[in-house]
């Protein structure tokens, strides 16, 4: 068995596949965590329009299937209205590839926005009012006082999120041709005998991409939690 997975994995590049689904993971990751602090600080914000629109994306994408969001952004904003983000000499599986970038980042910014908001809240509300009394403006509380400890709050619900990100990347196999679960649809057309075996070595990949993600933020958020 073994000799055939190794041979399985060689034949079809298996390892730059994974390699691509990394790749793809902390671009969207890095998109998702900067449009997410964002939102939640609009979430936070003591403008009520600017509350209201925070709140308005984080209900409206979190309710919204992510197949749709890729759908839009490949069909609607790419080929549809001809938006390509990279030159013209890329190929067509880089420019998806930068469109699955946006289309993930913007679906799970709305679950890092909650779980950023979740750590505000943990902050006492004294925090803030000491800052505000000694002249600190909305922006420089936030960011000198809040965040600081809100990030130590929020690492467990964004070592959640990074986990669902990484599962969730399968979801662009139809349009990225480069990650994992598109070389997984290949190899099952290609070689339907060893279907079983395909199945394994993709979901031992996937384990070993997402546990050692877990354990780090549990032992992230234990050690760096905050006595109240």
């Amino acid at each position: 068995m073994l000799s055939e997975m190794f041979e399985l994995v060689k034949e079809f590049n298996v390892l730059q596949a994974f390699g691509y689904t990394i790749l793809l993971t902390v671009c969207s990751a890095l998109g998702a965590f900067i449009i997410g602090v964002v939102v939640a600080i609009l979430r936070v914000s003591p403008v009520p329009a600017l509350r209201l629109f925070g709140t308005a994306y984080v209900n409206l994408v979190r309710n919204t299937p992510l197949t749709i969001i890729i759908f839009f952004c490949i069909s609607g904003l790419m080929l549809a209205m001809n938006w390509y983000l990279l030159p013209d000499a890329a190929s067509l599986n880089w420019q998806n590839f930068v469109w699955a970038v946006v289309g993930l980042s913007v679906y799970h910014a709305a679950f890092v926005a909650e779980a950023v908001r979740s750590g505000i809240n943990t902050v006492p509300l004294g925090q803030a009012e000491a800052a505000r009394a000694v002249g600190l403006p909305f922006v420089g509380t936030i960011r000198e006082v809040i965040l600081p400890q809100a990030m130590r709050g929020a690492i467990a619900p964004l070592g959640n999120t990074l986990i669902a990100l990484t599962k969730n990347t399968t979801v662009v196999a139809t349009v990225v041709a480069l990650e994992a679960s598109a070389v997984m649809k290949k190899m099952i057309e290609d070689r339907p005998d060893m279907l079983y075996l395909t199945f394994f070595i993709f979901a031992l990949g996937f384990v070993l991409l997402t546990l050692p993600v877990g354990v780090l933020f549990t032992r992230l958020s234990k050690k760096l939690a905050v006595a109240r």
